[in-house]
């Protein structure tokens, strides 16, 4: 067979099989379209799916009779006309695929008459070279696209459509998710002549939340922070929900970058590492954010479907988005892992947050308390506020208590790492003798020495290597990294003027601040071991906790550096094959013997004697 140019249908269906996957791929389209025209009003009638029927009609500028016929062809689009327009694409849609794609595949007849007609025009495409007809009609300002019997002329792709209800389902979520990315368009879709579903244009935070409480429901809307971050040419706002209306799956997840939908696995990631402290692994975020950015910094042309793209900063819009909503998430009250909630009252609201609205802002006084979750070995979140309404003296009490349970692990590490004494009845097991046998509700070791049996507290040992590691390192001080984008903390006079004064102690933990005036300081550099904490928490907590102790037994710095470890290493599941390791790292750092904090004994005698082989 020789080379030829193949003809226009053909070459139209083909391209069709990347645009058009479904009747919600055709209705993506078109309402993109309508959006890209600015319009204000876009209505959807839908019949059986939009495998019979899919009619959008909008309001926007519409499209000129001499154009008409160009709109219908492929590769033929007003959004753009040169390669530097492809690098800072301003619009949803930009290749002119989508109307001849559709018209190959389907009936189509595009109506649109703009303000300087008189009258609205008609185009049609047929035929094998998909010869454009037109004809007037009566039609408003705007543009309307009727597309009937869609794949009629390919019954292979017909055959493949799912059931009416499941395709409706699709064109469903896709206009749930339109209705979330434009608050200034009015929405309305119809199935089968009934009403389904309206969106009213929303001009305000108030009537925007109502919008996005259509979508989520009304727990979401009453759970939810709005936040507003810009840094540079970033920015990051919309609504998060609080862990408390977290869900089994991820169908409450919106976000848009410069208004486009996006599925992204980079902002995905960032996401889930921004709610790890708060979060376990099985359950999803609920959230509708929005990020906007220079054009020119992401390139949305690299998926057919344009639910992925790249971004020229990759790192820089990754640890951005993990600190806006790590930073917003350390405003509502969290449990660390001794259980007591730790609330900063009189800390003041971060720029992150838009001016507090009473009809959209979550009210922290007026929620009625929650009863929280309990997750085995992670932490829990819960919205008590009897617990958060507590005296600034309760917190510092708690803090203090926190950092004496440090420095108990602090004294007990030290003393197992120094002391030889070996006793007939607790001796400390031989390391090098340990052979581990069976993984116990993934957080316990079971292992056996010569004769002995004895129990691995997992979680225990991660501090203490983390511990003997940092130790190491103390002479010199411990290694620090720098933030990607300083912290700016708000504190007040007493906490401001212990971290003036402590400043180099704090060097030696691996902080390094730069005060900015008598009531800000900024964290510039933070402990390497500990650089995906939550700081704008932790560090208020350990000002606070130092205050409550004596210099001497803080001023060497080793209960804090213990203290931060042991709220930082959270208890997690383990596999078998890290428990392994884990127990190979501690045999290297612990050649002789065990701690004994790290183990327990497990006595089988009771057990044994329960058989009673006499009787």
């Amino acid at each position: 067979m020789p080379i030829q140019i193949l003809p226009a249908q053909l070459a139209n269906q083909i391209a069709a099989g990347e645009v058009v996957e479904r009747p919600a791929s055709v209705v993506k389209e078109l309402i993109e379209n309508c959006l890209d025209a600015g319009a204000t009003r876009i209505d959807i009638e839908i019949d059986k799916g939009g495998a019979k029927r899919i009619l959008i009609r909008d309001n926007g500028s519409g499209i000129a009779k001499e154009q008409l016929g160009l709109a219908l062809s492929r590769h033929a689009t007003s959004k753009i006309d040169s390669l530097d327009d492809l690098s800072a694409i301003a619009t949803l849609g930009f290749r002119g695929e989508a109307l001849a794609s559709i018209s190959s595949v389907s009936r189509l007849s595009l109506s649109s008459r703009t303000a300087e007609q008189e009258k609205a025009w008609q185009a049609q495409a047929a035929g094998r070279d998909m010869q454009v007809s037109l004809q007037p009609c009566a039609h408003p300002i705007g543009s309307s696209v009727d597309v009937l019997d869609l794949f009629f002329n390919t019954p292979a792709r017909r055959k493949f459509l799912r059931t009416e209800k499941t395709e409706f389902s699709h064109i469903d979520e896709l206009l749930k998710r339109l209705a979330l990315s434009r608050f200034d368009v009015a929405l309305s879709l119809k199935h089968n002549g009934k009403l389904i579903r309206q969106y009213r244009i929303a001009t305000d935070l108030g009537k925007q939340l109502k919008r996005v409480s259509t979508v989520f429901g009304a727990p979401f809307a009453n759970h939810c922070l709005h936040l507003d971050n810009q840094h540079d040419q970033l920015r990051l706002h919309g609504w998060l929900g609080l862990p408390e209306v977290a869900r089994a799956q991820n169908d409450q997840q919106y976000f848009y970058v410069n208004g486009r939908m996006m599925r992204d696995k980079l902002l995905q990631h960032a996401i889930r590492q921004a709610f790890a402290a708060y979060l376990p692994d099985e359950q999803y975020a609920s959230y509708v954010l929005f990020l906007e950015l220079p054009l020119d910094q992401v390139d949305v042309n690299v998926h057919p479907a344009k639910h992925e793209v790249r971004f020229h900063q990759a790192r820089l819009v990754h640890d951005y988005i993990v600190q806006v909503l790590a930073s917003a998430l350390s405003k509502i009250p969290a449990h660390n892992h001794t259980g007591e909630l730790l609330v900063y009252q009189d800390e003041p609201v971060n720029e992150i947050f838009a001016p507090p609205l009473a009809q959209v802002a979550h009210s922290y006084t007026s929620a009625a308390p929650a009863t929280p979750r309990v997750s085995e070995g992670r932490q829990s979140y819960q919205s008590s506020l009897q617990r958060a309404d507590k005296p600034r003296s309760s917190e510092l009490s708690a803090n203090h208590q926190w950092l004496s349970s440090a420095a108990d692990f602090t004294r007990e590490a030290t003393r197992a790492d120094s002391t030889s004494q070996v006793s007939s009845v607790s001796a400390k097991p031989q390391a090098a003798a340990l052979y581990p046998l069976h993984l116990v509700e993934s957080a316990y070791l079971l292992a056996r020495i010569g004769e002995k049996l004895i129990l691995l507290d997992l979680w225990a040992c991660q501090q203490h290597l983390a511990y003997s590691q940092a130790m190491q390192q103390w002479p010199q001080g411990l290694d620090s990294v720098p933030l990607l984008l300083p912290l700016k903390l708000a504190l007040d006079e007493p906490m401001h003027l212990l971290l003036s004064q402590q400043q180099e102690a704090l060097r030696r933990i691996g902080f390094v601040f730069n005060i900015a005036n008598k009531q800000q300081v900024i964290v510039a550099q933070v402990p390497k071991l500990i650089r995906k904490a939550d700081f704008a928490q932790l560090i208020p907590s350990l000002l606070t906790a130092m205050s409550q102790l004596p210099d001497s037994e803080w001023q060497q710095a080793e209960a804090l550096l213990s203290g931060l470890i042991k709220l930082q290493s959270k208890p997690k599941e383990h596999t078998w094959q890290q428990a392994i390791e884990l127990s190979q790292q501690l045999h290297s750092h612990n050649p002789s013997q065990l701690p004994k904090h790290l183990w327990r004994a497990v006595d089988l005698s009771a057990s044994i004697e329960s058989f009673n082989h006499d009787n």
